[in-house]
């Protein structure tokens, strides 16, 4: 049974939470400083935790960290210590990873590290992990890409060993572990295990490992995970499944598209040029390429992400219509890189106060 935070049952919020109405409603934060709205970084982290404080008093459910290396724009690389950071400074949300690259990551030392950051949050953990695919970072790690697949799934039998604090042993090609023996343990038992993919082969053994996903609102996917899971014998209904949408609120649409299409654009550059040099459209798949600011608006326009952007009505059926769609028992609200903090509570007020009882209710 899954270990309960004490400080539930006084927790500081102002809109019920998830543990009272069934959906989960997060924030994602990537802790990015972008050149053209660069600042200090210590001022970036110091103002992300404060939006983090805010977010737990606005009664939002889980705070959801994401990561990636050799940024030029500071992309957390370190989501275990934010993770900590976070831990220390709030009493009731969860915080999740969506997700840990943990190819790039030793397994033994992120299982440590994970179980003694569910000790110092009292049990509000879930673990998030994908693959990877952006080839700089495995070049910066001096990691075989060709390797990503193996060490994940090696990784993530090393992890679930571990955390059962019973003493471990694994004889794999990347792992050789004898009788090693995780202290202090998780405080959850078992850790709540998720698993990100873009792809059906990844879904799937997300599905039939019994892992939660990490979604992108893609009913194809769902469906693939779905069916993984009866195929082993395991319940759909009991798993929890991520949608992530980027996400802003504004007085009136046209307001929210003038604040967030230049920090949309800027994400949809970084993670086009990613996927660019990873090779993969190589393999018959087309380049990724990102209309101008002032194209994104179009509906027409086909692109990596939908974002959800418009004054609370239009928010709220833009995620109610994703919803009627694809299961979802966690929403993951994207919050926009190198975006003024000012803007950003805003719209996280507007969202709690006027977005999540639509969709809670």
């Amino acid at each position: 049974m899954a270990a309960t935070n004490p400080e539930r049952a006084n927790q500081p919020a102002d809109r019920p939470s998830a543990d009272q109405t069934g959906l989960d409603i997060g924030l994602m934060f990537s802790f990015r400083n972008p050149a053209q709205w660069r600042r200090p970084f210590a001022e970036v982290y110091a103002e992300e935790l404060r939006l983090i404080r805010d977010a737990e008093r606005l009664g939002y459910d889980t705070i959801w960290l994401t990561e990636h290396h050799f940024a030029d724009d500071g992309y957390s690389p370190s989501v275990v210590t934010i993770a900590a950071a976070i831990a220390a400074v709030t009493e009731r949300v969860r915080i999740g990873f969506n997700l840990l690259l943990l190819p790039l990551h030793n397994a033994i030392r992120v299982a440590e590290d994970v179980a003694t950051l569910d000790v110092i949050s009292n049990g509000r953990i879930d673990v998030g992990l994908g693959q990877g695919y952006a080839t700089h970072e495995f070049n910066g790690y001096g990691i075989d890409r060709a390797e990503r697949l193996g060490r994940f799934v090696e990784g993530l039998d090393v992890l679930r060993g571990l955390w059962t604090g019973e003493s471990f042993s694994y004889a794999g090609r990347h792992y050789d572990i004898e009788n090693a023996r995780l202290v202090p343990p998780p405080v959850q038992e078992p850790m709540p295990v998720w698993i990100g993919a873009t792809s059906e082969s990844g879904v799937r053994r997300a599905g039939r490992r019994g892992a939660n996903l990490l979604g992108l609102t893609s009913t194809h996917l769902q469906r693939v995970y779905e069916d993984a899971r009866r195929e082993v014998g395991l319940s759909v209904e009991a798993a929890k499944v991520l949608q992530l949408h980027w996400t802003h609120v504004a007085p009136s649409t046209d307001q929210a598209w003038e604040e967030a299409a230049p920090h949309f654009h800027h994400l949809l550059s970084v993670y086009a040029q990613w996927a660019n040099e990873s090779g993969d459209a190589d393999k018959g798949g087309p380049k990724t390429l990102i209309p101008a600011v002032d194209e994104l608006r179009d509906p027409a326009r086909r692109l990596m992400f939908q974002p959800v952007f418009g004054d609370a009505g239009t928010v709220s059926a833009g995620l109610r219509a994703s919803m009627a769609k694809v299961r979802t028992t966690h929403v993951g609200l994207g919050v926009l890189p190198g975006m003024d903090p000012a803007t950003i509570r805003r719209s996280m007020e507007l969202f709690a106060h006027e977005v999540a009882p639509t969709l809670r209710g």
